[in-house]
């Protein structure tokens, strides 16, 4: 086994408007702001573990998914107790659900405001 060179400190997300998206993510995982650029192009937000880091890309285009020529390049998963009230929590703060679902009864795909999938998921490890 090798010994860990450093700590997992961020995941970064690629989108056209960090303040939105982190307010989105604010409200949606009870997260608070961290640090941001002086312009916001970056905003890391805190309270979960590692930061979740978004960062302003100028011709950001979201993924497409299942198909499509923009694939999912990352998701985040995230343990929902009642799947079908969180989803509807979710949506009201600006998610939606996207139009393929290979599981409905036990993960849901959302798309967030800038397009990125995550999944609401009763699925734990045993």
């Amino acid at each position: 086994m090798t010994d860990r060179v450093a700590p997992l400190a961020s995941i970064s997300v690629d989108c056209p408007d960090p303040n939105a998206l982190a307010s989105f993510y604010c409200r949606l995982l009870g997260l608070t702001e961290a640090v941001a650029a002086p312009d916001r192009s970056v905003i890391c937000l805190a309270g979960a573990g590692p930061m979740l880091t978004f960062m302003r890309v100028d011709d950001y285009v979201a993924p497409t998914w299942p198909d499509g020529k923009h694939p999912q390049q990352m998701h985040l998963d995230l343990a929902a107790e009642d799947l079908e009230s969180e989803v509807a929590a979710a949506i009201s703060l600006g998610a939606r659900e996207a139009a393929f679902q290979p599981a409905p009864d036990v993960w849901r795909v959302m798309v967030d405001p800038a397009g990125h999938l995550f999944c609401l998921s009763t699925v734990r490890p045993e």
